[in-house]
């Protein structure tokens, strides 16, 4: 069960909303603060009312839209101002009207900044950062402290920040929060100074890093071991220049690789979802790459490790994919050997253990076309199809091409339109069919649905969704060669296929001709009717 004897504190809304990129509307932060409650963190800050009109409503709304399961929401601010009396000081009193039942105030803790940024005395600071936390309590809330650029001051003056975290407590802050502001540190540098601070005052710390040296999660995980029992992060690791902790990294490694248990039961299997979801709110692709939550953590290429995940999962996999709510894939490409091709046709419904000539003629095709610019790692659609062709019933043949053409014209007033004429031959019969588009490849996508959509009514369903182009170098003095990946979907399913060749339209038509065949594939048209 999990108690206040450990804090995962979430500042996604408020320190990760300084991401450059990043512009959450009040509905935004309201759907973020929803999915976060839901994957069971223990405090959320929502923002810094007073000072930002949006972080304002916010709280309004939030107080009244949402029933928080297990999190509970934190007003950001700063202590009072230099020479104002914290009753009479306009910021705190916002802190207050936010109605949140946990205030965060930040404080400078580094003697270069006192002097420098506040322009006043480390007396003054002190008796600032005391006053506050002595209000606030006083008028009921649960108050934290982040001490701002508490490592970098640590450097100057190893005793002022201890002293200052001293007061706060004596205030009767409840945590006392160690921030790597600039994220300068390194784990050792977090680890020394966070065992000295608890060994110095006693009191409860918590840790803020950000991401500057790629050690946040690091660090958090290094301050966590030294005695933190707070740990401040964001999701997906969003955050000011390079970001901060990653809220999914740090949770997943304090609980399946230090064994604490600081999310709700099941909670942890919500990763990937959650993870998503937010960079979805955020208008930003999910990192692919990230750790635990991406859809390459667990993906694997060398064929020596796919023949040993075949024996055994857990030989190349750090841990089981699902417990974090992802899954495992073998990704075909020319790395590829028999293990690999084997594994990932059982991924996707084909088993191949029995078939050695079939799965040695899908190894030797694949490697021959990716040696011409193939990609089969995002185009699992097109890898099927190589598959029923090579070791399979076959590659279905819904219809036959005589010929395509494209047309794009341009008039005097610099209006561009395309057109295309697609010649097929299906059910015995020989069809020529128009289409029109915004562009040659629309067009052709057009004119090969007009002419088989009669035969195929299921076609109607499928649409496409995305089309990249990417160019790539000849070799041995050829000319550069054209990759398309055409992403389709049917309202249920989604799917990539690929096709390559000198020219950009015909590299366009083998995609498109991939996606409608697979789309009759999975409507149940297995089999070609010409």
């Amino acid at each position: 069960m999990v108690t206040d004897a450990f804090h995962v504190y979430d500042t996604t809304l408020r320190d990760g909303a300084q991401r450059e990129g990043i512009s959450y509307s009040v509905a935004d932060k309201l759907a973020v603060a929803k999915l976060l409650d839901g994957y069971g963190v223990g405090f959320i800050e929502g923002g810094w009312p007073g000072a930002l009109p949006k972080d304002t409503e916010f709280f309004q709304r939030a107080a009244a839209e949402i029933e928080f399961k297990h999190a509970k929401l934190v007003a950001f601010g700063s202590t009072r101002k230099a020479g104002v009396k914290v009753e009479d000081d306009e910021q705190v009193k916002a802190l207050l009207d936010s109605k949140a039942p946990v205030i965060t105030i930040v404080a400078k803790s580094d003697v270069v900044h006192v002097k420098e940024a506040l322009r006043t005395t480390n007396e003054e600071n002190i008796a600032m950062v005391t006053d506050t936390v002595k209000y606030l309590v006083a008028q009921g809330r649960r108050v934290f402290v982040d001490f701002e650029h508490f490592f970098d001051g640590y450097k100057h003056d190893p005793n002022y920040g201890v002293e200052l975290a001293k007061a706060a407590c004596a205030a009767g802050a409840d945590v006392m929060v160690l921030c790597d502001t600039n994220g300068g540190s390194l784990p050792s540098d977090i680890s020394r100074v966070t065992a000295d601070v608890l060994a110095r005052t006693g009191v409860r710390l918590g840790i803020h890093c950000q991401d500057d040296t790629a050690c946040a999660v690091a660090n958090s995980i290094a301050a966590v071991e030294a005695g933190a029992t707070h740990v401040q992060c964001t999701a997906n690791g969003y955050g000011e220049r390079t970001g901060n902790a990653d809220l999914f990294a740090v949770v997943a490694n304090l609980e399946l690789k230090r064994g604490m248990k600081i999310l709700p039961e099941g909670k942890l299997a919500e990763t990937v979802r959650i993870s998503h979801a937010i960079a979805d709110i955020a208008n930003l692709p999910a990192n692919t790459h990230q750790a635990y939550a991406g859809v390459s953590a667990f993906a694997h290429k060398a064929g020596l490790h796919a023949s040993a995940l075949k024996i055994n999962p857990e030989l190349y996999n750090h841990i089981e994919p699902t417990v974090v709510g992802n899954d495992q894939r073998v990704l075909v490409t020319e790395m590829a050997g028999r293990a690999s091709v084997e594994l990932k046709s059982k991924e996707i419904g084909y088993d191949l253990s029995g078939n050695k000539d079939g799965i040695s003629a899908v190894v030797n095709k694949v490697k021959e076309l990716e040696s011409k610019g193939w990609s089969f790692e995002a185009a699992d659609a097109s890898f099927e199809l190589l598959l029923l062709e090579h070791a399979g019933e076959g590659r279905p043949k819904h219809f036959v091409l005589e010929s395509w053409r494209v047309i794009v014209d341009q008039d005097a007033n610099g209006d561009v339109t395309s057109e295309a004429i697609v010649k097929v031959h299906a059910n015995g019969e020989r069809i020529v069919a128009n289409g029109e588009g915004n562009g040659p490849v629309n067009a052709l996508d057009n004119a090969l649905r007009t002419a088989v959509n009669q035969l195929y009514p299921e076609l109607s369903s499928i649409e496409l969704t995305d089309y990249k182009v990417r160019i790539l170098e000849g070799v041995h003095g050829t000319s550069a060669i054209t990759r398309v990946l055409v992403s389709s979907t049917n309202g249920s399913e989604d799917w990539t296929t690929i096709g390559v060749h000198e020219n950009v339209i015909a590299a366009s038509w083998m995609a498109l001709e991939d996606a409608v065949t697979f789309g009759l594939l999975k409507a149940g048209r297995k089999e070609g009717i010409n």
